[in-house]
């Protein structure tokens, strides 16, 4: 990509967006198109047409999607596979007619099956069943990856698929009806400090095991795919597997080990209580990083500095919605 590439980030306000924003400007892109939800309705067929049509980005990154934690997944499973179904088929679909050179669609490691061995590695695409808390969600992805894959197969285009395991970082979702695992925990042990209280309860038993990456390093991770020459990038989509490949830091922690971490951070004195009669969730999700450490790429950011960075988002995010509420 050339520092004057038309570059489109579809999400560009969200988690995985926001951060590609920042790494791009960094590295010196002065041509990033954005678009708000308000502004483009990705799911509008026509209007993604249009879009494409009009402005004609030489690269796109979907990072656009409906995404959530358990309890959002178990709530809105009908919008979780629509939406993201249509987003994806409408972005994908109008890259290939816009003659886009290269596209990178980020997915979820959710898409691995739920018992599969450990680290998981990208051939164990649909070995398995998969983790039932989230499957609408998975399976979207997973047609996305199936739609990259055809494309690259049937028109020639230059479609990667990227599967990042939890991310967390600035711009991160803390509602905690429908955020992950670790700014829902940011959120749960500042507002106890906040009000004194001298316990925190955390879902399920504590024992399952996440893998954690910083958004920036996600981020940094994309730019280098997007980056690669041409051959190095055409080994990645290889005819007769999914163009598929994972981005993590290759070590995960216990959910104890995290909610621990996350209240040292933030100052939370009191008590971890575990709810037992709420879902686990995979109990292990470890991703297979061998390719992407192949290419010269590992994470940067350990787990307590970068909780200690989305500490203080989570902070800022506060003053600025209480001075709003003021104003």
């Amino acid at each position: 990509m050339k520092p004057d590439s038309a570059i489109y980030i579809a999400g560009h306000r969200g988690l995985v967006g926001s951060a590609l924003v920042r790494r791009l400007e960094a590295a010196g892109h002065r041509n990033i198109v954005k678009r708000t939800h308000a502004e483009l309705e990705l799911v509008d067929a026509a209007a993604v047409r249009r879009f494409f049509e009009t402005e004609k980005p030489e690269y796109v990154f979907l990072a656009a999607a409906k995404v959530g934690g358990i309890l959002a997944n178990n709530t809105y499973p009908a919008q979780f596979i629509a939406e993201n179904l249509a987003i994806q088929t409408n972005v994908i679909h109008e890259a290939y007619r816009a003659g886009v050179k290269r596209l990178l669609f980020l997915g979820s490691s959710c898409i691995y099956p739920r018992d599969c061995p450990q680290p998981i590695k990208e051939e164990y695409l649909l070995t398995g069943p998969l983790e039932a808390t989230n499957r609408p969600y998975a399976i979207a992805k997973i047609a996305g990856i199936e739609m990259c894959w055809s494309y690259n197969r049937q028109y020639g285009t230059r479609f990667l698929s990227v599967m990042p395991t939890n991310l967390y970082g600035p711009g991160d979702n803390y509602d905690l009806q429908t955020s992950h695992v670790l700014p829902a925990l940011i959120r749960k042990m500042h507002e106890a400090k906040e009000r004194g209280n001298r316990e925190v309860v955390v879902w399920g038993t504590g024992t399952p095991r996440r893998e954690f990456l910083y958004s920036d390093d996600m981020a940094d991770a994309c730019l280098k795919l997007m980056n690669l020459s041409d051959d190095l990038f055409e080994a990645m989509l290889e005819q007769y597997q999914p163009p598929l490949i994972n981005i993590g830091c290759g070590e995960d922690v216990t959910i104890r080990e995290l909610a621990e971490t996350v209240a040292k951070v933030v100052g939370f004195p009191g008590k971890l209580v575990f709810d037992t009669t709420k879902p686990d969730g995979t109990m292990r999700k470890l991703l297979d990083v061998g390719r992407m450490r192949g290419l010269g790429w590992h994470a940067r950011t350990e787990l307590r500095n970068g909780v200690y960075a989305s500490y203080r988002d989570f902070v800022q995010q506060c003053s600025l919605k209480a001075a709003s509420a003021q104003a």
